[in-house]
């Protein structure tokens, strides 16, 4: 770093320095608005259960860390997954058994761990297959879907007795109840996140219900989106990029793109895992749907119509679409999820954020200015 660039580093703000951990050209949002519009978003979220029912929202958030899972493994390292949802059903079931078998405080917390490892490690073992493997493109799609369909037809035929671990029956169609609520910590040191709310009166408020889980979900999706913001900025997040946008010449240059792929698949599963064990939590109830094709469908679905170069795509996409399709019939849902995608690779193949984005920069800019580096129309990429 030069004498200059050092110096200013050290006299920028506590908050500058904070905000450039977290920008670069991978990410939308550098300016100070966009970071005090990101704190009202949050603020937003934060009272929105003080005045409405916050139990579906906190199951779309539940859905948002599945979403950010497939972007950083699709939209920064180019590889389309379709088992995203193989990970999150693992890490449910696993929180399920270990928390049944073991439901004290400890062992659920154990449960959470277990659960998110479980994601990352059957995600390493497919994806050591894969990429070591020397499977590449539209096969890593086929396979990552044929895992799902093999996983939904498994699960589907463990309804017998003979299928359980320990005290936690698998269910097969009839799925995995009783799941103990969350609790984290051991002993006396610990907290149940009761998904219900409960009453609690706030001065000059009054009586409103309050629901530890749904803030638990908050902070882990803000901050899991700030590491990802992060990583992808990051000089690995670089190379990420690279790999995605042409692997033979980030190979040519020494990068080991496989392992690259590898870890960042592992990451992806792991995060799918997180947000099954929250999934699993929530409902105290896990069973094969979640290994379904409509819904191995839509994280695809939500990181497409969002942006899949864009994190704050995948989150606003995830909450909007989950929102249309739950308040919508069966098959009218499924309909304008169809609608949308169509929509989305015929007019924005970028997605609907990046257009967003792209369209308030240009308004600030101003006709005939420029405000950095120009950005590509939205509508005019490719998706590849």
């Amino acid at each position: 770093m030069s004498t200059n660039s050092a110096n200013g580093e050290a006299n920028r703000s506590l908050p500058g320095r904070l905000r450039s951990r977290f920008e670069g050209p991978n990410t939308i949002g550098e300016s100070r608005g966009f970071w005090v519009g990101f704190l009202v978003a949050i603020a937003a979220l934060a009272v929105y259960p003080l005045f409405s029912d916050g139990s579906q929202l906190s199951l779309f958030m539940v859905l948002a860390l599945l979403g950010l899972s497939l972007s950083v493994v699709w939209g920064y390292s180019g590889v389309l997954s379709f088992g995203q949802v193989v990970f999150f059903g693992i890490g449910a079931y696993t929180f399920g058994v270990v928390s049944i078998n073991f439901a004290t405080p400890g062992g659920i917390t154990a449960a959470v761990l277990a659960g998110i490892v479980g994601g990352g490690v059957s995600a390493a073992i497919l994806g050591y297959f894969m990429f070591y493997g020397g499977v590449r493109d539209v096969y890593v799609t086929i396979i990552t879907l044929v895992s799902t369909i093999v996983m939904h037809t498994f699960m589907a035929q463990t309804a017998g007795s003979e299928w359980a671990i320990g005290e936690a029956a698998l269910g097969g169609f009839n799925g995995m109840p009783d799941i103990p609520l969350l609790t984290l910590g051991v002993g006396g040191a610990s907290y149940q996140f009761i998904y219900n709310p409960f009453p609690m009166r706030i001065i000059g408020i009054g009586a409103v219900e309050i629901s530890p889980f749904y803030y638990l979900v908050l902070v882990l999706l803000v901050g899991t989106y700030l590491a990802l913001r992060a990583l992808v900025n990051s000089d690995y997040g670089r190379v990420m990029v690279a790999v995605r946008e042409d692997e033979d010449r980030t190979e040519m240059f020494g990068y080991n793109v496989t392992r690259v792929k590898f870890v960042v698949f592992t990451l992806g599963g792991a995060l799918a895992g997180l947000s099954g064990v929250l999934y699993a939590a929530r409902n105290v109830y896990i069973d094969p749907t979640v290994f379904s094709l409509l819904f191995a469908t839509l994280p695809v679905i939500w990181v497409s119509i969002g942006g899949r170069k864009s994190l704050l795509g995948a989150v606003v996409a995830t909450l909007a679409v989950e929102y249309l399709r739950i308040s919508m019939a069966g098959e009218l849902a499924l309909v304008l999820l169809g609608t949308l995608l169509l929509v989305t690779i015929l007019v924005l193949p970028g997605g609907f954020v990046p257009w967003v984005h792209q369209r308030i920069v240009k308004a600030q800019a101003g006709p005939g200015e420029t405000n950095g580096p120009d950005i590509p129309d939205a509508s005019s990429e490719v998706s590849d």
